[in-house]
C-alpha cells in the first residue's frame, strides 16, 4: 500500500491553509479577565473536524468552563488535522481523533485522559462504506472497478477503517478501484455523502456518526443509502495531556472533564450556556492508552502513520 502511505505522508508534510495562527486569536482571550490575568496560562489544541467556525463554536464554552473550574487561563486553538503534529509541542492539552493520538503518543509522548461520548456508539466510533440503495453494488467485492470517495486521510473512521475493510476482502484500492479521491475544504464527511447521493462516485467512506447526524438533521434520508460494510469499532475523539503539564494538573483536568453533565453550565459571551449541548457531546469518560491498541493494529495493517513503510 505504498501509494496510500505516500498520500498520507504528503498530507502530514503540508502546512494547511486553514492552520491557526501562532498566536491565539483575540476572541479566545475573552476568558481572561482582570482577576485571572495573574493565573498561569495553558493551551489546548482542538482538531478541526468539519470547519474552524464549528470547532470554535463547540469548544470555546467548554474551554471557558475548564478555565474557571481549574483556576487557570486555558486558551484554545483550532488546529487543522494535517498541521496538528507540528503544533503539539507548543500545547499543554489536545483534543484529537484516535489516529492522531497514537501518532503523537509515539512521537511526542502525550497521554490520553478521556474520550468524548456522543451518538449511538458513545465513546466509540465506526467507519462505514455507503452506496445508493438502488445501486448494483451489493457486496464488497462488487467495488472492484468502481469509484470511491473517502474522508480525510487522517480520519480513522473516514479513511483508514475503510481501507482496512477493502484489504480484508482482497481489494487493493490502488489497483482494484477505478479511481478514488478525498474531498477538499470543510465538511469533508458531508461531501462524501453528497458525492454518492448525486452519483459522482459509486461508494463513499465516512463515520457512522456522520451518517446518523445527517439523517437526524434531514440533510439526507436513510432510504437513500445502503451501508455496504462496517469497520471495526474503535475509540472516538479524545483529550490528552502533553509532557509540559504536571501530573497533578492533568489529574484535575481529567476529573473536571468527567464531572461535566447535561446540567453543567458556563457564563460565556454574555449568556449562560449548557456546556455539553454547545459542544455537541453526551459527556466524557476515562480512557487508558491500552484502549487504543485496536487503532494501532489497524494502522499497521493499512500502512498508516505512525507505522507506515514506504
Amino acid at each position: 500500500m505504498r501509494h496510500i502511505a505516500m498520500i498520507v505522508c504528503g498530507f502530514l508534510l503540508l502546512t494547511s491553509c486553514t492552520s491557526a495562527p501562532k498566536h491565539s486569536p483575540p476572541e479566545t482571550k475573552k476568558i481572561v479577565n482582570s482577576q485571572s490575568a495573574k493565573l498561569p496560562t495553558y493551551k489546548i489544541g482542538y482538531m478541526i473536524c468539519n470547519s474552524r467556525k464549528e470547532t470554535n463554536a463547540r469548544f470555546k464554552p467548554l474551554t471557558a468552563y475548564l478555565s474557571k473550574k481549574l483556576g487557570i487561563n486555558l486558551e484554545m486553538e483550532a488546529i487543522d488535522t494535517t498541521n496538528f503534529t507540528k503544533r503539539v509541542d507548543d500545547l499543554d492539552f489536545t483534543h484529537t481523533n484516535s489516529l492522531l493520538y497514537i501518532i503523537m503518543h509515539r512521537y511526542n509522548g502525550i497521554k490520553v485522559l478521556a474520550t468524548e461520548k456522543k451518538d449511538s456508539l458513545g465513546s466509540m466510533s465506526q467507519g462505514v462504506i455507503i452506496t445508493l440503495k438502488n445501486s448494483h453494488i451489493k457486496r464488497i467485492k462488487d467495488l472492484k472497478g468502481k469509484t470511491m470517495i473517502f474522508g480525510p486521510t487522517l480520519a480513522p473512521t473516514g479513511f483508514m477503517s475503510q481501507i482496512d475493510i477493502l484489504q480484508r476482502h482482497g481489494i487493493n484500492p490502488d489497483k482494484d478501484l477505478a479511481f478514488y479521491t478525498v474531498p477538499k475544504g470543510s465538511d469533508k464527511h458531508e461531501k462524501v455523502a453528497y458525492a454518492v447521493l448525486f452519483h459522482r462516485y459509486d461508494a463513499g467512506a465516512l463515520p457512522l456518526a456522520d451518517v446518523q447526524r445527517m439523517i437526524a438533521e434531514n440533510k439526507i434520508s436513510k432510504d437513500d443509502f445502503r451501508i455496504l460494510a462496517r469497520g471495526e469499532i474503535i475509540p472516538y475523539c479524545n483529550f490528552a495531556v502533553t509532557q509540559r503539564v504536571s501530573a497533578a494538573l492533568a489529574k484535575k483536568f481529567k476529573e473536571a472533564l468527567i464531572g461535566i453533565n447535561k446540567k453543567t453550565t458556563v457564563a460565556y459571551d454574555g449568556e449562560v450556556v449548557r456546556v455539553l449541548k454547545q459542544a455537541g457531546d453526551d459527556g466524557y469518560e476515562p480512557a487508558t492508552d491500552a484502549e487504543f491498541d485496536v487503532v494501532r493494529a489497524m494502522a499497521k495493517r493499512t500502512n498508516m502513520p505512525p507505522y507506515q513503510k514506504y
